[in-house]
């Protein structure tokens, strides 16, 4: 298999046995690998590289991989498994709010890790072909039809401004998956400055009146504080 149709994978790991093991048993399983010592090189790599899946260790020399995760998210939707000897629940779920798909705790074998990286790249793949193929979305009373461009509530048409619309859109084609507010902001409006935040707080607040049953108590559109927004898959009604 040449090195185009393989699987590219961007390991960070300062530890080089640590390193050594993982990147020897993924390129003998079929992989092309890329290596990262610090976090600065991997956020440049990520970008230049767009690598399939990256495998990140949170304890780093120069920055933290939250940070890390959290600098990628703002522009890619990559599958990231961290890669951590931090074993406390609060760091997995710092880790997992910030955008990181799977959690990996040092030490491991082989064979886990293996597994956990045909999953996420498994369910990278279906999630890219269903965005190409699906041309409608239904989640719960919602309605959204891409091609045409509306969407309707329990069979009523929805007024959303075009804003409202590209930000329920944008949460829908990642139904499950937090969003950061930087992502959703760039993606929105090209930027993610203080403002731009702000403004996505008021059309968040304003779309949830039109979709949300209890717009105080919302169940479709979830709040991560300090985080961003994730669409909740709902049972149909």
């Amino acid at each position: 298999m040449n090195d185009a149709a393989r699987p590219s994978i961007l390991v960070v790991e300062d530890d080089p046995a640590v390193r050594n093991l993982v990147t020897t048993a993924l390129d003998l399983h079929g992989y092309s690998v890329e290596k990262a010592t610090n976090g600065e090189t991997a956020i440049m790599d990520a970008a230049s590289r767009n690598p399939d899946l990256i495998m990140l260790d949170l304890g780093l020399p120069d920055i933290d991989g939250v940070e890390v995760i959290t600098k990628i998210r703002s522009w890619s939707a990559v599958p990231i498994i961290v890669i951590s000897a931090r074993v406390e629940d609060s760091d997995k779920i710092g880790a997992l709010d910030a955008g990181a798909d799977d959690y990996l705790t040092k030490p491991f074998s082989v064979e886990e890790m293996l597994a956990r990286v045909r999953a996420n790249l498994r369910r990278s793949t279906m999630i890219a072909a269903e965005s190409i193929e699906a041309s409608t979305f239904d989640n719960g009373g919602l309605h959204i039809d891409y091609a045409a461009g509306y969407a309707e509530l329990d069979g009523e048409r929805l007024s959303l401004t075009p804003t409202e619309y590209k930000l329920l859109v944008l949460l829908a084609k990642n139904v499950d998956k937090v969003l950061t507010h930087t992502f959703i902001t760039h993606e929105i409006w090209g930027t993610s400055w203080d403002s731009d935040i702000a403004s996505l707080r008021v059309f968040m607040r304003t779309l949830r009146k039109k979709i949300e049953t209890d717009p105080s108590h919302p169940t479709m559109i979830q709040t991560h504080v300090g985080v961003g927004y994730r669409m909740q898959r709902l049972e149909p009604r």
